[in-house]
């Protein structure tokens, strides 16, 4: 028998070590750090509610941008490449601007 089958994250000479399957996440909103630690696959939802349940804030008074686009609650860090230590920034919903 060989390492190799007993190694489930497969050949030594891989190049993504242990911790592949959570990611650290930094929210902040310039005022507050939080940090958390989710799965790659799990939805930005939970994560999002997280924050705005600590701060206070109600989900729907916030956006969560990434890399300066909008976080949707069904995005995964999967599905925007999220890496480990990534921020997530949160903003005031802007109210207003109705017609003139």
């Amino acid at each position: 028998m060989s390492d190799a089958d007993h190694t489930p994250g497969g050949p030594a000479g891989d190049v993504t070590p242990q911790a592949s399957e959570h990611l650290n996440i930094k929210v902040t909103d310039n005022n507050n750090e939080v940090f958390f630690k989710i799965k790659r696959s799990t939805a930005l939802k939970k994560l999002m509610d997280a924050f705005c349940e600590r701060q206070g804030k109600s989900p729907t008074a916030v956006r969560f941008l990434f890399d300066g686009q909008r976080v949707q609650p069904n995005d995964t860090p999967d599905t925007l490449e999220m890496t480990d230590g990534d921020t997530l920034e949160v903003h005031q919903e802007q109210v207003g601007g109705g017609p003139y």
